[in-house]
């Protein structure tokens, strides 16, 4: 993983892509136009229309000379045949599999996952964002289709979403020399020049890993709480945000900013709308407005600060995300960008959104009064640190055709619910102290 910390990369054009419908045929379109170089991180990787169409131009662009890598994770995507990785294989596609499961126990399966969801094309053009290459993203898949967000970068700042993929892939690409210094590791493709400028946008590409980069994500949200004067929205999928994040929404909101939460309100995780649930009336007794969305499963990773800061990416704000997987979010400064965000977002709580009363938390008010407020405040403020003691061996990257195929899909209907409803199980067996 990179060592660097995070900055500002200024001279990009970025573009807010909503759903599998504005998202895939736009990776689609800049992978059958590329001319050397494809990378691609995904959690979940399925074998359904969406997986069948990027595995079809992936193999073009394989045939035709492009160098193409894409790693999936081994939980995340336990689906694939013989077939399928086969077809890739013979075409040249580097698959790989971060962590496959058979060299996890058990026990540790649903933890430190690669949940990064990210694309790069010729190092010319980049994509980030939540969406998965699944057909449950398309509208199509019915009332349990996914609501969510990516971006489209193009700029200087694709080199920094390049480096960071080509880091984590380090281990199964090729090298270019026999041993090669950390500098030369940084400038291997000197073949690749720098985007040159696009647009006014400033982007910072914020990681989270379990070596130097534990808490960057969760970092730049409160620091931007902090500065925020007037607005904060954030729509997210999983929320059971650690202590100081929800410290700094109720400072915000006490001192006037207007802040608005866009939650799940058809879950596809019960336990993550009850965890949830424990921290609105928290929130709401600070000013707090919350916004259930109940048209499909929310799955967004966004955020926006007034008209100068907001972010896309993968990670949710649960100690999961926080404290567990590998994450990816971009963070932008560009007021073009907000006002798309906000549109989009303002249009979701006036047309697909309820919102909540307190008297629809009053349920709550009576755990808190028993005494179980000051428990879920103990745990919120010492979750980091206790998943920290989990094992954090360095995992894998392993070719594809080095791995079994795992399970089928009825064994894993869900994979990322199955991982929430896993972790909450195991905080709840954590000691305290």
């Amino acid at each position: 993983m990179s060592l660097r910390r995070p900055e500002w990369t200024q001279g990009n054009h970025l573009d807010l892509l909503e759903n599998g419908e504005e998202y895939f045929p736009a990776v689609f379109s800049a992978i059958e136009a590329a001319q050397r170089e494809v990378l691609i991180e995904t959690f979940i990787l399925f074998e359904d229309k969406v997986g069948l169409a990027l595995k079809d131009v992936l193999v073009a662009a394989a045939r035709r000379g492009v160098e193409v890598h894409m790693t999936v994770d081994g939980f995340g995507s336990p689906t694939l045949s013989q077939g399928y990785v086969g077809e890739l294989n013979d075409a040249g596609v580097k698959l790989h599999v971060f962590d496959p499961p058979p060299k996890l126990s058990r026990r540790l399966k649903p933890f430190r996952r690669l949940h990064r969801k990210i694309v790069v094309v010729d190092g010319q053009v980049g994509f980030i964002g939540g969406i998965n290459f699944s057909a449950d993203h398309l509208l199509d898949f019915g009332p349990e289709a996914k609501q969510d967000y990516a971006v489209r970068m193009q700029g200087p700042i694709v080199a920094d979403l390049r480096r960071a993929t080509r880091k984590l892939m380090a281990p199964v690409l090729p090298r270019r020399r026999w041993w090669p210094s950390r500098k030369d590791a940084d400038a291997a493709d000197s073949r690749f020049p720098m985007p040159p400028l696009q647009g006014v946008a400033k982007g910072m590409i914020v990681t989270r890993d379990n070596q130097r980069h534990r808490d960057d994500i969760e970092r730049m949200y409160r620091l931007a709480l902090h500065a925020a004067k007037d607005e904060v929205i954030i729509a997210n999928a999983y929320f059971f945000p650690g202590y100081r994040l929800l410290k700094s929404m109720q400072r915000a909101a006490q001192r006037g900013v207007k802040v608005n939460l866009i939650l799940q309100g058809q879950p596809d995780i019960p336990a993550a709308r009850f965890a949830a649930h424990m921290v609105y009336d928290l929130l709401m007794q600070s000013g707090v407005h919350i916004y259930e969305y109940c048209e499909r499963p929310m799955h967004g990773k966004v955020a926006l600060v007034d008209d100068v800061w907001a972010t896309v990416g993968s990670s949710n704000l649960d100690p999961l995300s926080l404290s567990l997987n590998l994450e990816a979010n971009l963070i932008i400064q560009d007021d073009a960008f907000n006002t798309a965000l906000r549109n989009k977002l303002n249009r979701l709580m006036r047309d697909a959104c309820v919102k909540l009363e307190r008297s629809q938390t009053a349920a709550n008010r009576w755990w808190f009064r028993l005494g179980v407020g000051a428990l879920i405040f103990h745990v919120m403020r010492h979750f980091p640190r206790w998943l920290a003691r989990l094992p954090a061996r360095q995992q894998e990257i392993v070719p594809a055709a080095e791995t079994p195929v795992v399970v089928s899909a009825s064994e894993h209907p869900s994979a990322q619910a199955w991982q929430w409803q896993q972790g909450l199980k195991r905080l709840s067996r954590e000691p305290a102290e």
